[in-house]
């Protein structure tokens, strides 16, 4: 029996846990017999390929069962390959899973008669049943006894029992040859189950939260500092909410630092104590991340959304932890929640960005299949899109005009925010707007007075967009905009093409020559560059001068500013930079 388990990814870089994580305890749980007689194959596609290229893969393979796990980012394009893999290979059985289908199963199977059924829940002891039934088929009524499925017998649809959360510890380590996840993200959980109750997370439904032994956490998480892993992605919901698990974890990855992998956790801020702040205040610059879900700062939507979150307590921590220069943090707004108008959302955002987190995520409301919000969305007046990701059109106080205005501000947040490359233009452009919400509300009326929400711009495009709107908004100080905005471009960009934003420049060759003579022989900064040819040191580095303290307190003067592209901050991932002294006064002084 050939089972092919299938996951159709958002991205490329993304890999599938649920998939690997079946075929790896069914092979070590699998009877003998069973064993010997299946064959289980994996295939990961992504959203962004053709139906037809992966429809023609999953015919050349023709498996005799085809398993899909469903998101709400694939369950339209899953359900597609469901309707027309069954005409290639009718006699193919088709199972799903995953939380896109576990909450409605019934009504999946009505919509999708080419499926044979539905594993809802936790899937690896389901799948594990699953293959020894179709190992064993004489065994009449075996499908009754299996927990967790949603099947067809003689005609009807048929819903067995949830079955019970297993131990997380016997579910099989999946990553054993890195090769099969080069430049992927990798995806780990120590914990499975929320202690809170969010009315929009289906997290919140199992109340069964139990932790992978620490023993085998631990040996796990040393495989991926030895294989020099980039990036391990744990997938915990809440990954602080049992402080020794947290502590113990966050010790080890301390103390084992390769100096290369990034670790990122989804954690509660105001449960962070005294041990884990100090403690993350020793870390390596870039060792770990912190995602932070706010969601909103208004107290009574925070208590319809049965959230617990004191957000006093949070933004004394996300300062704390903002203060030690190491961390990355990225914090999140969900926007169409409950008595969270426009005006009151705008509140939340002002509080959150005053945090100045690295990144500040503007979502929007998806109203989960099997969530309370579902149940309640008569009472919100919440109207949503009937297909996935089911995103909130409107609420009884947020008109759809309103969500509206939002997304244009969510674009402008990502583009200008979130990119990192305009740290030092936004605070100076920001003096002119009451708050940076209503900046980026304007700037997003700009793009769309000029068309420029239509078009997929350069980086380049970016910058130039932002001077305009700034000469727009404060023509007086236009020159001291652009040379914010060199400074920016500079600190992330190793160009050697100059944008034509940016002017001439105010450099001379000459001054240039000498500062590349004097360091080739001194290396009064680059000292990194010890064994580095002066043609390197040009390659890896930019020298810009500015007539205005772009760095500093914006006075006219000559600034000379290098930037450093071998060394870049990990959190941000700007250039080294170095004020310098004007070259041609150096020569002058040693003449």
């Amino acid at each position: 029996m050939k089972v092919l388990l299938t996951a159709i990814n958002a991205k490329y870089i993304h890999s599938n846990l649920a998939v690997y994580s079946l075929k790896a305890y069914a092979e070590k749980n699998l009877s003998e017999n069973a064993r010997a007689n299946t064959e289980i194959w994996l295939a990961e596609y992504t959203i962004n390929q053709q139906t037809d290229d992966i429809l023609q893969d999953i015919y050349k393979k023709k498996p005799d069962m085809l398993c899909l796990s469903c998101y709400i980012w694939n369950l339209n394009y899953v359900e597609e390959i469901v309707r027309e893999i069954h005409k290639l290979l009718p006699e193919m059985l088709i199972w799903i899973g995953g939380p896109e289908v576990s909450y409605d199963g019934p009504a999946v199977l009505t919509r999708l008669p080419e499926a044979d059924g539905v594993m809802k829940g936790e899937g690896e002891q389901t799948f594990c049943e699953l293959i020894e039934f179709y190992n064993n088929k004489e065994n009449a009524g075996a499908l009754e006894q299996i927990e967790g499925i949603v099947y067809r017998k003689a005609g009807r649809i048929c819903e067995n029992a949830w079955r019970k959360t297993m131990d997380l510890s016997k579910v099989p380590f999946v990553y054993h040859d890195m090769k099969d996840f080069e430049h992927k993200i990798i995806y780990y959980e120590s914990s499975r189950g929320c202690p809170f109750s969010c009315s929009y997370c289906l997290s919140s439904i199992d109340k069964c939260l139990r932790f992978r032994s620490l023993d085998l956490v631990k040996k796990e998480l040393q495989f991926f500092i030895d294989h020099k892993v980039t990036q391990v992605k744990f997938v915990d919901r809440t990954f602080n909410c049992k402080h020794d698990h947290a502590m113990a974890i966050w010790s080890y990855i301390m103390e084992h630092d390769n100096g290369v992998t990034n670790f990122h956790f989804e954690v509660s801020a105001d449960l962070l104590n005294e041990e884990e702040l100090e403690l993350m205040r020793h870390m390596r610059p870039g060792l770990i991340q912190l995602e932070i879900g706010v969601q909103s700062t208004n107290e009574k939507t925070i208590r319809e959304i049965r959230r617990t979150m004191k957000f006093g307590e949070v933004a004394r921590i996300v300062k704390r932890i903002n203060s030690y220069g190491n961390i990355h943090q990225h914090l999140d707004l969900i926007a169409g929640l409950p008595y969270e108008d426009y005006e009151s959302f705008h509140k939340s955002f002002v509080d959150v960005y005053a945090l100045q987190p690295e990144q500040l995520q503007l979502g929007f409301l998806k109203v989960l299949k099997g969530s309370y919000m579902e149940e309640q969305k008569e009472n919100y007046g919440l109207v949503y899109k009937g297909r996935p990701p089911y995103e909130v059109l409107y609420t009884r106080w947020l008109p759809y005009e309103d969500t509206l205005r939002l997304k244009g501000i969510e674009e402008m947040v990502e583009v200008y925010y979130n990119s990192r490359q305009f740290c030092y233009t936004l605070p100076w452009l920001e003096k002119q707007f009451p708050d940076a919400f209503c900046m980026f509300e304007e700037l997003a009326a700009y793009y769309e007075k000029h068309g420029f929400h239509l078009i997929n711009h350069s980086r380049a495009s970016r910058y130039e967009i932002l001077l305009a709107f700034a000469k727009e908004k404060d023509a007086q100080h236009l020159e001291q905009y652009r040379q914010l905005l060199i400074l920016d471009f500079y600190l992330r960009e190793n160009a050697k093409n100059r944008p034509e934003f940016a002017g001439e420049e105010l450099l001379d060759r000459e001054e240039e020559r000498r500062f590349y003579d004097r360091e080739a022989e001194e290396r009064v900064y680059l000292k990194d560059y010890e064994t580095s040819e002066k043609r390197k040191l040009r390659k890896m580095t930019h020298l810009e001068k500015f007539s205005w303290d772009v760095m500093g307190d914006m006075q006219e003067r000559p600034v000379y500013i290098l930037f450093d592209y071998q060394n870049r901050n990990p959190l941000n991932y700007q250039a080294q930079v170095y004020e310098v002294e004007n070259p041609a006064e150096v020569l002058a002084k040693q003449e």
